[in-house]
């Protein structure tokens, strides 16, 4: 192969800057130093490179250099125009060049590479900037063989512009409607066919494809994927990706459907609400639970952190549905501020907010309670006081701690009242039983206004109402009482010396002596039925005899008996045991000598 040789499509530049024109091969670089205020601008010669020896290769951007064997110097002209004068510098694959005693920047800005190995294959770039822009061309260096691409390893994030470059290779994560063009620059002897895929898939041409650039128009989120670019000829091939990832900056959603989960769960002392671009409001009761949604969407899914008042929260809360939802546990710690959501991802940020207002508990007097009278001089009506939260009533419970507001009676109703019966309390009943008569005062009478009392004719009260009676009967109950019969004998069983019990019998009768239900003389008192009685068959006691002699001198085993029998104290007779059992019988028999018995005995 010869030391170098130019290949066709890379004469143009790859420009990535911000200069403004194309300048010619032509224009006089002094008469451009003297323009005012010009953005660099690196001029481009379309000749093909110089071999001045054997091993000397000398070219100028826009070129592609070959090397051989047998080549010692590689010297790279850059050649730069603007004012004020543009800073030279050069970088290799993306990554600024280090220089050494092999890779030497010369007083003109040249880079020359001596002795070049194959590491030394690649792009190289020369960045020309200024005060007022920058301007960039590359120039391939490379061997005979498979083709190179010209990658990039960068990370590009396009939030606003509508329209960006990029080399393949770079990441590119940019929002929909854009226009993507992606550089594939390739170099390569013998010359290399480019070949575009996505996700694997060829592209046809119809995906705008010129000159080893792809051109992804009005980027939708149908276009992300991976995006490669094969350049192979007749010694290989090699492949560089580019990933395109769409960008959706937060959008407010106007709905939550994880918020009614949670709420649904959460308790009746809870309220929710959504935050919203320009802000949503609610009252809520003091002590009370809220639950505040941040409903965004976006892509990728936006982060999103909670704030109040502008600053971090410092309230007891908690964050629920991946912190779509903040959880404020006493809204009562929050009387004041606003709470907002700020939802962040690499396309922008969303801000939204809602701010709770604390409904206080009051007292109401707006009602009146029933007047308390129709007519007449006293009728009043009664403030009610209601205790209101949100103007609905509650228990006045709520209101205890607010002072009462102070409350007057309103008169009400002053006005005569029409004629009516006016009645005394009955008189006493003639008779405590079997029929009796009371009486009371009947008359018509008028209330006035003043609260006088005015007797009008009974003609005016009977027009309203029938007149009361003035008569009735009373206790008509029969007139009862208790009524014993004569004491029995005074046999019963002895509780004392000459003391026993005698009983009779107690009827409830009529004055007729008709016997009736004990009941109806309950409200009597009722005569005893039992009393005790003196008599002389309870004039008895114990009489004991004298102890026999012990059945034993010693031992445990003696003992002596007595007798006991209850006689009566006049006739000193036999009578039975039961007549004495009201005094205690005293032992008719006991244990005696016991003592040890001595040895022998």
């Amino acid at each position: 192969y010869p030391l170098y040789r130019h290949v066709s499509g890379f004469t143009s530049s790859l420009r990535t800057s911000s200069a403004e024109a194309f300048l010619p091969a032509s224009v006089d670089v002094a008469n451009g130093l003297r323009r005012p205020h010009q953005k660099p601008a690196i001029l481009r010669k379309i000749s093909a490179a110089q071999q001045l020896s054997a091993s000397e290769v000398v070219t100028h951007l826009g070129q592609t250099v070959v090397l051989a064997s047998g080549t010692l110097s590689v010297l790279l002209h850059c050649e730069a125009v603007g004012n004020p004068k543009p800073t030279i510098s050069w970088a290799k694959n993306g990554e600024e060049v280090k220089y050494n005693d092999r890779m030497l920047l010369q007083p003109d800005d040249s880079l020359q590479i001596l002795a070049p190995v194959e590491g030394d294959v690649g792009f190289y770039a020369c960045n020309a900037s200024n005060a007022l822009g920058s301007d960039s061309v590359s120039i391939a260096v490379t061997l005979a063989g498979k083709p190179l691409i010209k990658a990039s390893k960068a990370t590009v994030i396009n939030a606003e512009s509508p329209a960006i470059t990029v080399d393949i290779g770079s990441t590119v994560k940019t929002i929909q409607r854009a226009n993507i063009t992606i550089i594939c620059q390739v170099a390569g002897v013998p010359e290399a066919e480019v070949t575009w895929f996505k996700n694997k898939v060829k592209l046809s041409s119809a995906h705008h494809l010129r000159d080893g650039l792809l051109l992804i128009a009005n980027v939708s989120l149908s276009d992300q994927g991976l995006y490669s670019c094969k350049a192979a000829n007749l010694r290989g091939e090699v492949t560089e990706s580019s990933q395109l990832l769409v960008l959706e900056p937060p959008r407010p959603l106007p709905y939550l459907e994880d918020l009614a989960v949670v709420l649904s769960s959460a308790g009746t002392n809870t309220r929710s609400v959504l935050t919203s671009p320009s802000g949503t409001q609610m009252t809520i009761s003091p002590g009370s639970s809220a639950l505040i949604g941040c409903a965004v969407d976006g892509h990728p899914t936006p982060n999103i952190t909670w704030l109040y008042s502008g600053e971090p929260l410092n309230l007891q809360h908690r964050l629920l549905a991946a912190g779509r939802i903040l959880q404020i546990l006493n809204i009562s710690d929050a009387p004041d501020g606003e709470f907002s959501c700020l939802a962040q991802n690499e396309a922008g940020s969303l801000t939204q907010k809602a701010s709770l207002a604390i409904q206080e508990y009051r007292w109401s007097v707006d009602k009146l309670m029933a007047c308390s009278a129709s007519c007449g001089h006293k009728g009043v009506q009664q403030p009610q006081l209601r205790c209101l939260l949100d103007g609905a009533e509650v228990n006045i419970s709520y209101c205890k701690d607010k002072p009462k507001p102070a409350v007057q009676p309103i008169a009400c109703n002053r006005r005569d009242c029409p004629s009516r019966w006016m009645v005394t309390s009955w008189s006493p009943c003639t008779q405590s039983c079997g029929g009796g008569i009371q009486m009371r005062r009947v008359t018509c009478q008028r209330l006035t206004a003043k609260g006088s009392s005015v007797p009008v004719s009974n003609e005016a009260c009977v027009q309203v109402s029938k007149r009361p009676v003035d008569t009735q009967h009373c206790n008509r109950q029969p007139c009862v009482e208790w009524v014993a019969s004569s004491w029995g004998q005074c046999n019963g069983p002895c509780i004392g010396p000459r003391l026993a019990v005698q009983h009779r019998q107690i009827l409830c009768q009529t004055k007729d002596g008709t016997s009736v239900s004990s009941d109806q003389c309950s409200t009597l008192p009722r005569p005893l039925s039992t009393q005790n009685c003196r008599t002389d068959i309870c004039g008895v006691h114990w009489r004991v005899s004298l102890w026999t002699v012990c059945t034993a001198t010693c031992g445990n085993y003696g003992f002596q008996s007595r007798r006991v029998d209850c006689v009566h104290i006049r006739t000193n007779k036999l009578v039975l045991d039961h007549h004495c059992s009201w005094r205690p019988r005293p032992a008719n028999w006991q244990r005696c000598n016991i003592t040890p018995c001595e040895n022998g005995t």
